[in-house]
């Protein structure tokens, strides 16, 4: 049964209600209750609730519902790109109409599609939206770029920028009319069209100089390169050569990066505590001359590398404050890695354990490090591994006590269809889930 249905049903009813008194018949004290009654600030909270699209729907209703759907405070985040459940806007003349009239100072996170990118709304929103400081630019399915030549102004108070990059334009033309409007940037992501595929491998073109861009770029604290088949071990170094205040730096799926500058990234940025590695080429020789016991690292996801088991037992036995850790999909992590870890003394801070995939783990190695640490640990991950018995599991589900709520808890696929008991979660679809959200700038690295 739909709740919110059965809620309304019975106040429908209640108010339809007649009652018998001493004095005689009295209609019900919510007869006269309808929504039209309630105050604008509570019609203000309940559109608040809804999206874009639900909230120009309420807008059709009558003059009184325009006028809340039209309040700015529910423009303080849009997105203008309908295929990712945003607005579609049909002409330049109303998204600028829509600047002007219904965003205005409230506005602080926008997302514009290619065929709204032009000099004229970037003026428009330089100038009506002054405390705009989250933008979008998808860029993805360029074909060609609009004219900026005479762009003059763009957004100054800018704290994140997201640029969604295409295979083919080249962005340079309009970067360098950004450039000094952007150095008070905090947060970057550029995302590129990585796809993963077995084909001949195709021309690829640097279409974002990330060597001017990183100059134009100090103050970086999160810094996302995701997908982009042209970086690199150079942009990397490039980025850290003039970003002293980074704190994240992911380049998952950039598999032309094998961490050859990873030692010097360590040296030059003290601040960094998060590197996101997932799917890189990373070669273990370079991953074993960083000084890891000296660095500030406390987050590392190297899913699907090919690093060695002698690399594994030797970063993790020197990293002295790891909280979390992503290492699926390696060959190289097996029980002595556990073991050499367990040993170390090294994951005495650990919150987060992904190590989805990995077949060389066994039961009885699993067992010793969760008796160990599973009490300490906040997420879990051991899917894609049918091997894992339920005696494993549930020997150490009393360990949990952080992961898990004594209700509910997730196992892999191979032991869904003959679990019996109340407390396990069936499902006949096979999806992977993530630790990301216990990354300590998980929300500043959400991007689309």
């Amino acid at each position: 049964m739909d709740i919110s249905t059965d809620v309304w049903g019975q106040l429908a009813l209640e108010a339809s209600q007649v009652y018998l008194t001493e004095g005689g018949q009295v209609r019900s004290p919510f007869a006269s209750t309808t929504i039209e009654k309630l105050p604008d600030k509570v019609l203000l909270n309940i559109f608040s609730y809804l999206t874009h699209r639900e909230i120009c729907r309420m807008a059709t209703v009558c003059r009184r519902w325009r006028m809340v759907a039209y309040d700015t405070k529910l423009w303080t985040h849009v997105s203008l790109r309908p295929e990712i459940s945003g607005l579609h806007v049909s002409s330049l003349e109303s998204l600028l109409a829509l600047i002007s009239i219904r965003f205005g100072p409230s506005l602080r996170y926008i997302e514009l599609p290619i065929e709204l990118i032009t000099h004229t709304v970037l003026h428009e929103l330089a100038a009506k939206c002054p405390n705009l400081t989250h933008m979008l630019l998808d860029f993805s399915t360029a074909m060609q770029l609009h004219d900026f030549s005479e762009m003059q102004a763009f957004p100054t108070k800018l704290r994140y920028l997201c640029i969604c990059l295409s295979e083919v334009i080249f962005m340079e033309g309009f970067m360098r009319k950004i450039y000094n409007f952007i150095n008070g940037l905090e947060i970057l992501h550029l995302i590129g069209t990585y796809e993963k595929v077995e084909e001949e491998e195709e021309e690829i073109y640097e279409v974002i100089n990330v060597h001017k861009l990183k100059s134009a770029t100090p103050n970086l604290r999160v810094i996302n390169l995701y997908g982009i088949n042209f970086v690199d071990d150079s942009h990397i170094d490039a980025f850290s050569s003039n970003c002293i205040q980074l704190e994240c730096l992911a380049v998952n799926f950039c598999n032309k990066v094998t961490g050859s500058t990873m030692k010097t990234l360590f040296q030059r940025s003290r601040r960094l505590t998060c590197l996101l590695m997932n799917g890189c080429s990373l070669r273990s020789d370079y991953v074993m001359q960083v000084e890891w016991e000296k660095s500030s690292v406390q987050e590392l996801d190297l899913t699907a590398t090919d690093l060695s088991t002698e690399c594994l037992i030797d970063m993790l036995t020197r990293i002295p404050n790891l909280r979390f850790l992503s290492a699926g999909q390696i060959n190289g992590f097996n029980d002595s890695v556990l073991k050499a870890w367990v040993e170390a003394g090294t994951a005495r801070n650990l919150v987060a354990l992904d190590v989805d995939s990995s077949d060389n783990l066994s039961d009885e190695a699993l067992h010793r490090f969760l008796s160990r640490h599973g009490s300490q640990l906040h997420g879990l991950v051991l899917g894609g591994m049918p091997h894992i018995t339920d005696q494993l599991w549930q020997s150490v589900l009393q360990l949990l006590n952080n992961a898990n709520d004594g209700r509910y808890y997730e196992i892999v696929k191979a032991n869904f269809e003959r679990a019996d008991r109340t407390t396990v979660v069936r499902t006949s679809t096979n999806c992977r889930v993530s630790n990301y959200y216990l990354l300590s700038n998980y929300n500043d690295l959400i991007f689309n």
